[in-house]
C-alpha cells in the first residue's frame, strides 16, 4: 500500500444522505442502529486531513463525504447551540444525553473545516455552528471535552482566524479561553497524579492519548513550559502502559481499564490506537524527539498486524476495520469509529513521513549548497 493512499470504500458504503452509519454486521451497515454525532465530526475530520494526502481521483469523493458530514452537524445543531448525538436511522432523536466529548469534538471538527482551504466553501456554514457551539462552550468540565477544546483553540490561534466571526470579542478573548481551559486540564492532572500514576484521572479508561493531547496544544499557543512538562511526562506514562513486552502497542482494554493496581489487557479498540498516535505525533512536532515517531509508526503498523494476537485489522481493498481486538481474535464487524481511527492513524502517519521527508530533503540541499559555496571558496 502506498503510505499516502488509503481506500475510502467502506467509508463511501457506511455513509448514506444523512451521515455515516454508526455499526456494522461485517462490512455492512446496520441501519436498525442508527447514527451518532460524534461519528459524523470524526468522519468529517478524517475527510480534511485526507483531502491533503489522498489521490487526485479520491478527492471528489471525499469532498462529497465531507459535504454530507457538515450538514449534518449544521442540522444537529440545537437552539443552545449543543449537539443531539444519538438518532435512529429514522433521524429521530434518541433518550440518551449528549455530552462534553460530543460538544468539544464537533468544535474540533468545526475549526478544522474553517482552517482548510479546500473547505472554503463550507467555511460560512462551519462558522455559524462553531459561533453557536462556542457560547455555550464554558459548559465542558470532563477533561477528555476540555482537551479537544483545547486543540480547537490551539487550531484558531495557530491558524489566526478572525475569530470575530465566530463570535469572540478577538484575539484577547481567545487567547484567555486557552489560557482557562489548559489550567483546567492541568488542574485535573495535579488533582489525581503521583509519582506512580502521573494521570488526568484515577483510571485509564478509553481515548486515553487525547488528554495529552490537548494540554500540548495549549502549551504550543501559550509557551507554559509546565503545561509541557506535564503533556510530555503523562504521554510517557500512557506510553510505557500500552507497550507489550514486543514493543508493539498493547492499548487499554476496555474491559476493566486501568489503575494504579490493574490493567486490563481486552478488549483492544482502534480509537485508542490512534488517539496514542495522535498525541505522540504533537509530542515529536513540538520537541522534534524522533523516539515520538516510532510510537506513530508503532500504531500505524498495530492495524497492519504489529499487535498481541498477530492480527491484521485492516483489509486494504476497501479500507474497512475491524471493530476491535478479543482475546480469541477481532471482532468482525467493521463500524464507523474503528474506520475512522484506522483512517485517521494512516493520515497521521503519512504526514509525519511526508514531513520528515521534506525536511531531510531540505537538508540534503542545504549541505550540498554549502558543499559548492566551500568548493567555490576554495577555486
Amino acid at each position: 500500500m502506498n503510505r499516502y493512499s488509503v481506500r475510502f470504500d467502506h467509508l463511501a458504503r457506511l455513509t448514506d444522505d444523512t451521515g455515516i452509519i454508526e455499526h456494522a454486521l461485517g462490512i455492512l451497515p446496520r441501519r436498525e442502529e442508527g447514527y451518532s454525532t460524534d461519528d459524523q465530526a470524526r468522519a468529517l475530520w478524517a475527510c480534511i486531513d485526507w483531502l491533503e494526502l489522498c489521490k487526485d481521483e479520491d478527492r471528489s469523493l471525499l469532498m462529497r463525504l465531507a459535504e454530507t458530514y457538515m450538514a449534518w452537524l449544521v442540522w444537529a445543531q440545537q437552539e443552545n447551540g449543543h449537539f443531539h448525538n444519538d438518532y435512529t436511522y429514522e433521524r429521530l432523536q434518541e433518550p440518551r444525553r449528549s455530552s462534553d466529548d460530543c460538544l468539544a469534538r464537533c468544535i474540533w471538527a468545526c475549526a478544522k473545516v474553517i482552517t482548510s482551504e479546500r473547505m472554503s466553501s463550507y467555511h460560512l456554514a462551519a462558522k455559524t455552528v462553531l459561533e453557536r457551539a462556542l457560547s455555550i462552550a464554558d459548559i465542558i468540565h470532563h477533561p477528555r471535552g476540555l482537551a479537544y477544546l483545547s486543540a480547537a483553540y490551539g487550531l484558531l490561534y495557530r491558524a489566526k482566524v478572525d475569530v470575530k466571526a465566530v463570535g469572540l470579542s478577538g484575539q484577547g478573548e481567545l487567547e484567555q479561553r486557552i489560557r482557562t481551559t489548559g489550567e483546567q486540564l492541568a488542574d485535573s492532572y495535579r488533582r489525581y497524579s503521583s509519582s506512580k500514576w502521573p494521570w488526568y484521572l484515577p483510571e485509564m479508561t478509553y481515548s486515553n492519548g487525547v488528554l495529552p493531547w490537548g494540554m500540548l496544544w495549549a502549551h504550543e499557543a501559550t509557551g507554559r513550559r509546565e503545561w509541557l512538562e506535564i503533556a510530555l511526562e503523562s504521554l510517557d506514562f500512557l506510553i510505557k502502559i500500552c507497550l507489550n513486552e514486543n514493543g508493539d502497542i498493547r492499548p487499554v482494554g476496555n474491559q476493566g481499564w486501568c489503575r494504579l493496581d490493574y490493567r486490563a489487557m481486552w478488549d483492544q479498540q482502534p480509537i485508542d490506537v490512534m488517539k496514542l498516535a495522535l498525541a505522540a505525533d504533537k509530542a515529536f512536532r513540538l520537541t522534534g524527539n524522533e523516539d515520538y515517531t516510532r510510537i506513530v509508526e508503532k500504531c500505524h503498523n498495530w492495524f497492519h498486524g504489529s499487535n498481541d494476537l498477530g492480527v491484521i485489522m485492516v483489509d486494504e481493498r476497501d479500507g474497512s476495520c475491524y471493530d476491535g481486538l478479543h482475546s480469541k481474535g477481532p471482532n468482525l464487524n467493521c463500524g464507523a469509529e474503528s474506520l475512522i481511527s484506522y483512517l485517521l492513524t494512516e493520515a497521521i502517519y503519512a504526514e509525519m513521513q511526508r514531513d520528515r521527508e521534506q525536511i531531510a530533503k531540505g537538508i540534503r540541499q542545504a549541505e550540498a549548497e554549502a558543499a559548492r559555496t566551500k568548493s567555490a571558496l576554495r577555486s
